[in-house]
């Protein structure tokens, strides 16, 4: 009688679910909505309300997550700009007036982006596809038209908010002249919010959103342009780009997943498979498939790839992309590994349509450095490369996508950080390995335990790569060497900590702790005058390129460095930073500044001429000056100081003159 008695609640519950299942509001078709794309549930993609039900918590979770509101349908709740009838600087002599209209949207008028452009979408590869204004054709006299247009999809939640309006060309998309910074609560023009060299000019962004951002922002995109690629825009009208569901949703990462709905509607198939612990085929978790297959489920957007031929590129066009998780990636995409792959006959077709695409994205011994493409990081790591297949790294070593439901910390902090698991922010999440290591870890790390120089990451996983106006730790484990900082130009762990004190310095800790061949240091005896006597965060800071003195400034503004190294000394050389010719070097400076004791609220506009920013650098310089106390005034030769406190100015010019100007263009 218990068994049937039991049965009968397992029915019971089972019968409730599937009809809480079937009360969900269905899948609506948005095909009224014809200034947008929109979303359409084919290709066995059922949508991640379908997925609620019986998955709540995971639900739950992944719904406060960063990865949903990737891209979102403006409302009123997930706006975070004004557009309350304000007017903004969208660029140097032009503005952008934002208001609410009487049809319940949000509207824009700014001057048109596309006048006389050549071509709506200039696909050269999706990493790459850009809309690029004819600059020449416009006749400088004549200002350009205004138009006002409705704001239809939003990108970006956390860092930054982008605003992408509909064209009137169908389901094409511009995207407004300016983006929303979420901490500063500002607009900046586009162009600041990237490492662009400061010559490149305004740019048309209309089908950029349909052609590029669709492939990672939202899931299983489809471009849809009717026309031949590149569409003109004269006959772009017809373009009817669609997505299974904006953001990156469950089925991104678990494949499409109608078969798993419709198979689980049947109880005695559920409650066998619970019961027997067997997996459940119709759809992957990929946490329960191999570390090389689970971590290209990020790959797919977490990476820099590129299609191995231009025909694979014009057939995804129509019907998107093939792969599907629990696939291999690399059978249908040609992932760019400079380090193991750049010699291979796909990786020269590749730059040979994309010439800069590796110059773009990593350093010069093949270590990425831009973010949002950690899989390269990854699969480059010893932690995988040199792993047996039961113990190799994983992206799910370290993240979860559903916050656990023992996880102490709250949905927003699990959120906010990255998506680390419960615990795995600190040094546990590599001794899950390394357990020897942490049975002694001051004697590995020669640094005090609990200290910032005892962490793994710190060492192992510095702030190298760059994206979102901010340093991002590397992806690639590997160990600090002064070689790769003097070879490549890549700020080494110890000197982004110890900001105050030499590579000569770092190369001498690193010798004498650890002799060991892979620590591959350069010689001493090999170092110039400048590497052995100036600190390596000026050299970077002060001769380095436009990506090197980001890194710097972001780290002179980071807690553990400024604990380590002190602060009063940095003012300086982050104002030098304030007339950048990078606006995002001086965006990154003037936060690192406010960082600092006495300088939370001066006054300084990144954006503004500048004769304007000259003139806000000498304010701070001369606040500092009266506020320098003689016990406390740093006099080290290698900070540039003289034995009064007073700049070895001599010494700063020249290394400014041997600045490395080069066109600095991070693909993030």
């Amino acid at each position: 009688m218990r068994t049937i008695a039991l049965a009968l609640v397992v029915c019971g519950a089972v019968a409730i679910d599937i009809a809480t299942i079937r009360l969900r509001r269905p899948f609506i078709s948005e095909a009224r909505a014809v200034s947008r794309p929109i979303q359409v549930a084919d290709d066995g993609y059922a949508s991640s309300q379908a997925c609620r039900a019986c998955h709540p918590s995971e639900y739950e979770t992944w719904h406060e997550s960063f990865h949903r509101t990737m891209t979102q349908v403006p409302t009123g709740d997930n706006v975070r700009a004004d557009f309350d009838g304000v007017t903004i600087a969208a660029g140097p002599g032009t503005q952008m007036r934002l208001q609410h209209g009487s049809d319940g949207r949000l509207w824009a008028e700014f001057d048109d982006p596309d006048v006389n452009v050549v071509n709506v979408v200039n696909v050269v590869n999706v990493a790459t596809v850009v809309t690029r204004a004819a600059d020449a054709a416009r006749d400088a006299s004549r200002p350009p038209p205004r138009v006002n247009r409705p704001i239809v999809l939003i990108t970006g939640s956390h860092q930054q908010q982008v605003y992408w309006y509909g064209t009137e060309r169908g389901r094409l998309l511009g995207q407004l002249p300016a983006m929303f910074l979420i901490a500063e609560r500002r607009w900046i023009p586009r162009r600041a919010a990237f490492m662009r060299p400061p010559t490149d000019g305004a740019a048309s962004e209309t089908g950029r959103w349909n052609g590029v951002c669709i492939n990672c922002h939202a899931t299983h995109g489809k471009w849809r342009f009717d026309t031949p690629i590149p569409p003109r825009l004269s006959d772009a009208s017809t373009a009817g780009t669609t997505a299974a569901e904006f953001g990156i949703a469950c089925e991104a990462c678990h494949g499409p997943g109608a078969d798993h709905v419709r198979l689980n509607g049947n109880p005695v198939r559920r409650y066998r498979l619970h019961l027997s612990g067997r997996p459940d085929r119709s759809i992957v978790n990929p946490v329960h498939i191999d570390a090389r297959r689970s971590s290209q489920t990020c790959g797919q957007c977490h990476a820099v790839w590129n299609f191995y031929e231009r025909d694979d590129e014009l057939s995804v066009n129509g019907v998107g992309f093939s792969y599907r998780p629990g696939d291999d990636l690399e059978r249908t995409r040609f992932v760019l590994k400079p380090a193991t792959n750049a010699a291979s006959p796909a990786a020269q077709r590749v730059l040979a349509r994309d010439p800069n695409l590796e110059r773009d994205s990593f350093w010069s011994d093949g270590m990425i450095r831009v973010s949002g493409r950690e899989y390269n990081g990854l699969v480059e790591s010893p932690c995988y490369k040199n792993a047996d297949d039961d113990r190799k790294m994983s992206c799910f070593s370290c993240h979860s996508m559903h916050k656990a439901p023992g996880d102490p910390q709250s949905v927003t902090k699990w959120a906010d950080t990255h998506q680390v698991a419960d615990g795995l922010d600190g040094n546990r999440a590599c001794l899950q390995c390394h357990a020897a290591i942490g049975a002694s870890l001051t004697a590995h790390t020669k640094h005090a335990a609990g200290s910032q120089g005892s962490s793994c990451y710190n060492c192992h996983m510095p702030y190298t790569t760059y994206g979102l106006l901010r340093a991002l730790r590397s992806h690639q484990v590997s160990s600090p060497t002064v070689t790769a900082s003097v070879q490549t130009g890549r700020p080494n762990a110890c000197n982004l900590c110890h900001l105050d004190k030499t590579l000569a310095w770092a190369a001498e800790r690193l010798t004498t702790w650890y002799s060991s061949p892979t620590a591959s240091l350069r010689p001493l005896g090999s170092l110039t005058d400048d590497e052995r006597t100036i600190a390596a965060s000026l050299l970077w800071l002060l001769r380095g390129d436009a990506g090197q003195r980001a890194l710097v400034a972001w780290s002179m503004g980071w807690a553990p460095a400024q604990q380590v190294s002190g602060t009063d000394w940095t003012v300086p050389y982050l104002s030098a930073l304030l007339d950048d010719p990078y606006d995002a070097v001086r965006i990154i400076a003037s936060r690192s500044l406010r960082s600092l004791p006495g300088f939370p609220a001066f006054t300084y506009d990144f954006l503004a001429p500048s004769t304007e920013r000259v003139a806000s650098v000498a304010g701070i310089l001369d606040a500092w000056q009266r506020g320098r106390r003689p016990a406390g005034m740093r006099t080290d030769r290698a900070l540039l100081f003289n034995a009064d406190g007073s700049l070895n100015g001599d010494v700063v010019n020249r290394l400014l003159r041997q600045r490395d100007n080069r066109r600095v263009s991070l693909r993030e």
